[in-house]
């Protein structure tokens, strides 16, 4: 498998089992593809499609660069991943932007 390709097989792999496991108001991730970008979409139980965020690919299949969607300016913002780092995995980034979205399920409240 070629660099190139194994770019296009990488989200769909890392994010598909993650997404409904800890999100369950996914169906799905929709993941498309443009140049070194791959943008991951959410599929939400009636049926919309929401953007979430944009992954850069930055030369390594573990490490990718994130970028969020600003629904207010319908575009993607530079981000940090979650642990603070300017690259991270998938899977942080799915969660980072399905937290803002969607809310986190896993987060404890604090205030009752």
């Amino acid at each position: 498998m070629t660099r190139v390709a194994s770019l296009y097989v990488s989200p769909e792999q890392k994010v598909a089992a993650l997404s409904t496991e800890r999100w369950p108001q996914l169906v799905g991730t929709v993941v498309r593809h443009r140049a070194r970008y791959a943008y991951l979409d959410a599929e939400l139980l009636d049926g919309i499609i929401q953007p979430l965020c944009r992954l850069r690919y930055t030369g390594s299949a573990h490490q990718w660069a994130f970028a969020i969607y600003c629904a207010s300016h319908d575009d993607y913002q530079d981000s940090v991943s979650p642990s603070g780092y300017p690259v991270g995995i998938p899977k942080e980034a799915l969660d980072c932007a399905c937290g803002l979205y969607l809310g986190d399920p896993h987060r404890l409240d604090l205030n009752p």
